[in-house]
């Protein structure tokens, strides 16, 4: 059964499913082990909202990015490149201030200028318009600690704003993207696309899992075979945890990936499995897979049903971000602010590694030590380490 034949299945919170929802959720696992099928998986995500296109923003720690547009939005992605259109890109040098204070993950234009500065601002007034373009919504997403992402839909001119309604669905789709993301921001960064794909897997250093509907593996790449056995273990044939809780746990989540149950959840959230041989913990991350018909790639992925991704955490190093979000109740930018204070960073130095300014930073962190109820940065880090994501 494809997973867009599942459309009627309410949601595991009662809310309700927009048409297209699913199918987009369906391009978006699709793209997850094949990363040339993203443009298709971001087209589906627009064609949801009944819009343009959709890109991906991504950016490295050394500060290198990189963008993946959708079909409908290539020609504007030209001329943004060949004019040199994103040295006037005021949505990308305010994102990140705006991000930092905004009340949720996702934001739109309405979070970056005024109305009047949309009907004279060159890169609104000259480039979008050009194109025939108008509102955006974005999501800020965190698949990997050491990459910073943004999903983003551009509509027509002739649309109006982003209703708060349409946003909500965007962070919904947000997480799917990120979860999927797990796997293809890496095999995109190892240039998955020059090696077979089980080469391409071989050759990442997080642990990746090829699972059977039975949770059988099928593929352990050099990576998981190493954290098998710290927490997680292979027995008879099936990935599993050494706790019961945790074991519990993986076993539904596979479950629920092999009969597309769980695509409609929210959030969709990894597994965490206390480490054995040394202080810290594994967190699994399950994607979902279905079979399509031709190519090597669809050749290694016919029996899977899932893919686990396993990341180990590191005592010395900042908090996933993504992780400190879910647990904590943050929102993305709060979370990633949180994580650079909970290795010691003052604000200003952590304000300074996200690209905000000082003021913003001590804005933040006042609003997480409000969530958090605590009051100092010292407090911070010590319930960071009693919660195990550091």
């Amino acid at each position: 059964m494809r997973w867009a034949e599942k459309q009627k299945v309410p949601d595991t919170r009662d809310r309700e499913v927009p048409a297209g929802f699913v199918e987009a959720v369906e391009a978006i696992y699709d793209a997850a082990p094949t990363p040339e099928r993203w443009p298709a998986a971001l087209q589906a995500i627009a064609d949801l909202f009944g819009d343009v296109g959709g890109h991906l923003i991504y950016q490295r720690e050394d500060g290198a990015y990189g963008t993946i547009c959708s079909p409908g939005l290539e020609a504007a992605g030209r001329d943004y490149d060949a004019a040199e259109w994103w040295r006037h890109d005021v949505r990308f040098s305010r994102s990140l201030e705006c991000g930092a204070i905004a009340r949720s993950d996702t934001i739109s234009d309405r979070d970056i200028a005024t109305p009047e500065e949309m009907k004279s601002l060159p890169f609104y007034a000259q480039f979008l318009r050009s194109h025939g373009l108008g509102w955006f919504g974005a999501v800020g997403i965190s698949p990997d600690p050491r990459v910073g992402v943004a999903l983003a839909v551009q509509r027509a001119a002739d649309r109006g704003p982003w209703s708060d309604a349409e946003l909500e669905t965007l962070g919904r789709l947000g997480r799917h993207v990120e979860n999927a993301l797990r796997l293809g921001i890496r095999l995109i960064n190892a240039e998955a696309s020059q090696h077979a794909l089980a080469d391409a897997l071989t050759r990442l250093g997080v642990g990746v899992f090829l699972l059977s509907s039975d949770g059988r593996v099928l593929f352990a790449n050099p990576a998981g075979q190493e954290l098998a056995g710290d927490g997680l273990l292979v027995s008879g044939g099936r990935l599993t945890a050494h706790a019961e809780g945790p074991r519990e746990t993986l076993r539904a989540r596979i479950a629920e990936a092999a009969l597309g149950e769980g695509l409609l959840l929210d959030a969709p959230r990894p597994v965490i499995v206390q480490g054995r041989r040394r202080d810290g913990f594994l967190a699994v991350h399950v994607i979902p897979v279905r079979a399509t018909e031709g190519g090597i790639v669809e050749a290694l992925l016919a029996d899977v049903a899932a893919i686990a991704v396993v990341t180990s955490s590191q005592a010395d190093a900042p908090a996933d971000p993504a992780l400190v979000r879910d647990l904590l109740g943050l929102t993305l930018a709060e979370a990633r602010l949180t994580a650079l204070v909970g290795v010691g960073l003052a604000p200003r130095e952590a304000g300074e590694r996200l690209g905000i300014t000082e003021e913003t930073a001590r804005t933040t962190l006042k609003r997480v030590f409000q969530k958090t109820g605590v009051t100092r940065q010292s407090e911070l880090s010590a319930l960071l380490a009693r919660m195990a994501v550091r």
